[in-house]
């Protein structure tokens, strides 16, 4: 079982900036696909970047050159770094794990994300 906990949520004005991190426990980190989603109100949740195990990452349109993920596989952590902060961007952000071998998601619990004016 891997348990995941989302950090570095909070209050950004418009155009500002926020990192998130998300840690996971337990072992095979390096195995997994790591994604962060995020869920507005009355929204689905939406895939927002994705890094494969391979180091690979990919990014929602709607985040591109705005948003980067990294992932470091000796710490078992991830980070979304936020910048050019949108009001659009206020949701609840989660930290995925999707182990390919068995098929199986884990999720954090959240953190929220707030842009004002």
């Amino acid at each position: 079982q891997v348990q995941l906990v989302e950090s570095g949520g909070g209050l950004a004005h418009l155009g500002g900036s926020l990192r998130l991190s998300c840690e996971a426990s337990g072992s095979g980190f390096s195995i997994y696909h790591m994604s962060w989603y995020r869920q507005s109100p009355g929204k689905e949740r939406e895939l927002v970047a994705i890094a494969v195990r391979g180091g690979q990452t990919n990014y929602a349109d709607s985040v591109w050159g705005r948003f980067t993920m990294s992932r470091d596989n000796t710490k078992n952590t991830v980070s979304l770094q936020m910048n050019s902060l949108k009001l659009e961007d206020t949701a609840v952000y989660y930290c995925n794990a999707r182990d390919p071998t068995i098929d199986a998601d884990y999720w954090g619990q959240g953190t929220q994300v707030t842009v004002s004016s």
